[in-house]
């Protein structure tokens, strides 16, 4: 398995990837949406603003994750990590935490001092997501499951009490992913 940066080449794979594993897993609805919400995040959102680290067995994509930035009013190097996707075939192996795992270490390299996700606090809390109020990192809009809103600092500090409201990247700017 090699963790890796995604290359535009792959595009076509990445929406396959996260539609498929949606569908398989939540659903055709969900997995439209999410598929649809990965190609917008590559089409949409500039070089700066994104990241995208994929796990790879020769050359097929086993699994990706997002990073994009969400600044805050007091902080400009907050980024979101989500969605993340890996083939059902390959799940429970520990290719998703590891891949995580890849993306925030190279998150720290590029100076992103804090990280924040929206999913199963069980699953992200194996690679150091902590649950966090929305009053200390407002999200862009208001969260349906408050439980699933995480984050940890990637430059040894302790958090502000309060980062103040976020904003996102044009393609998460849909309350339907909140």
């Amino acid at each position: 398995m090699n963790f890796r940066f995604f290359s535009q080449s792959e595009s076509g794979q990445i929406e396959s990837l996260f539609t498929s594993v949606f569908s398989e897993s939540e659903g055709e609805a969900e997995g439209a949406l999410i598929g649809k919400l990965s190609k917008d995040l590559l089409e949409t959102t500039g070089s700066d603003d994104l990241f995208i680290f994929v796990a790879a067995d020769d050359h097929e994509i086993i699994g990706s994750v997002f990073a994009t930035r969400m600044p805050s009013e007091k902080e400009d190097e907050i980024f979101l990590i989500a969605p993340v996707a890996v083939r059902t075939t390959h799940q429970g192996r520990g290719i998703g935490q590891n891949l995580i795992q890849f993306g925030i270490n190279e998150l720290k390299k590029k100076g992103v001092k804090i990280l924040v996700t929206y999913g199963d606090p069980s699953f992200y809390s194996k690679v150091g997501f902590a649950s966090v109020k929305e009053e200390m990192i407002e999200p862009p809009f208001r969260l349906s499951q408050p439980e699933g809103w995480l984050a940890q600092p990637l430059n040894g500090r302790p958090m502000a009490a309060s980062m103040g409201k976020c904003s996102c990247v044009p393609a998460f700017d849909n309350p339907t992913y909140w």
